[in-house]
């Protein structure tokens, strides 16, 4: 069982794999031995980017399933292949397609990484991965300004007073070591059996999820949610 997990979630193309390449050497250089999970929906290439880097990796692909719920359902497994191979620390990066899903645990060190070219509203456009994440790592930061970091961390600070923040630059490197030496001085897990989702997954399985191809109220079954135009009708008037 490993000692320590990593979870590194966030929406897609924010600079994930780019920090973890950066990050990953300087936990081993702080006594850690990591191994990876890369969890997409189709196809990744990341996997073979991280063997090249010395390290064990697995990839997951979620296919038609919502790549937070697949991995969800895939972390005893994890935890067993980290022990098989001797390693301590299991880092796995996410998918991040769905901001309102988060599969971090009680019991793993969940982070959220943000994208500082995205938008100022940007954080609040997320769900639990942000507001029930340990730390928060903003990438691109050599593409803004000064005053718009600031107006962001001080967003992410509204939605999550406890997260520590982390500004990098994934490319070059910078930042990194800071984050790095935080993950390492967090407090070791004896064991993630008993381990608990941190907030639920969102509700449901409709007659899309499960095949259903025709459009119509007719053919449509189980959790099925609807848009409310009274209020738009209103306005209107």
């Amino acid at each position: 069982m490993p000692r320590h997990v990593y979870l590194f979630s966030g929406a897609s193309a924010v600079g994930k794999t780019s920090v973890l390449k950066t990050l990953l050497p300087l936990l081993e250089e702080g006594g850690a031995a990591p191994c990876v999970c890369k969890i997409d929906c189709l196809k990744t290439g990341d996997g073979a980017l991280f063997q090249r880097m010395g390290l064990p990796c697995v990839t997951g692909l979620s296919g038609d399933i919502c790549p937070d719920h697949f991995l969800v359902s895939n972390l005893p497994e994890l935890w067993d292949w980290a022990d098989r191979l001797g390693r301590d620390t299991l880092v796995i990066e996410t998918a991040g397609l769905c901001h309102r899903c988060s599969p971090a645990t009680e019991h793993m060190t969940a982070g959220c990484v943000l994208d500082c070219t995205a938008s100022c509203r940007a954080p609040g456009q997320l769900g639990p991965m942000l507001t029930q994440a340990d730390f928060v790592v903003l990438t691109k930061i050599d593409m803004v300004s000064q005053a718009e970091l600031e107006i962001i961390s001080w967003q992410i600070r509204q939605l999550n007073p406890g997260a520590a923040l982390f500004p990098v630059d994934g490319l070059v490197g910078y930042g990194t070591d800071l984050l790095a030496r935080w993950l390492l001085e967090r407090p070791a897990r004896g064991s993630f059996e008993g381990d608990i989702l941190r907030h639920t997954m969102p509700s449901g399985v409709c007659s899309y999820c499960v095949g259903e191809q025709r459009v119509g109220s007719a053919f449509q079954q189980g959790v099925v949610g609807k848009i409310t135009f009274e209020e738009a009708e209103r306005c209107s008037l």
